[in-house]
């Protein structure tokens, strides 16, 4: 992708998040925050039995980035499983949305990411597999 459409990518995610929302009966909630520059953003997941993940959404406000970032997020993992969750390195986001434009804000490209981690990690019963 050229940086153009990089750029229109993370504002086509801004402007149009996907999943959107708060998950009424989610197996775990997550908040994560970005005191540098006030972003917020909620994580909903609801996974099965087995570790796949059955619903995923985010509600947030914040910068463009970081607001982009959650949406891009919940693309991602919807119907993944916990553990790909997990394994999936900040490197993947970074450049899903442009290393080059979104290098400097790095707390912003991964908060989504770093916050569905976090409900996973709740999601999951204590000292289960795939816990770290």
């Amino acid at each position: 992708m050229d940086r153009q459409a990089q750029i229109d990518f993370i504002l086509d995610h801004y402007e149009n998040p996907r999943r959107y929302g708060a998950l009424a009966d989610a197996s775990a909630t997550a908040r994560g925050v970005n005191p540098g520059c006030g972003d917020v953003v909620t994580i909903y997941l609801k996974a099965d039995g087995a570790g796949r993940i059955t619903g995923l959404s985010f509600e947030g406000e914040g910068c463009t980035i970081s607001q982009a970032g959650a949406s891009i997020v919940t693309e991602m993992f919807a119907g993944k499983t916990l553990t790909d969750v997990e394994a999936t390195p900040a490197e993947a986001i970074l450049d899903l949305m442009g290393r080059e434009i979104v290098a400097t804000r790095l707390r912003c490209v991964t908060l989504g990411l770093n916050t569905a981690k976090e409900a996973v990690r709740r999601c999951r019963p204590p000292n289960s597999p795939g816990e770290v």
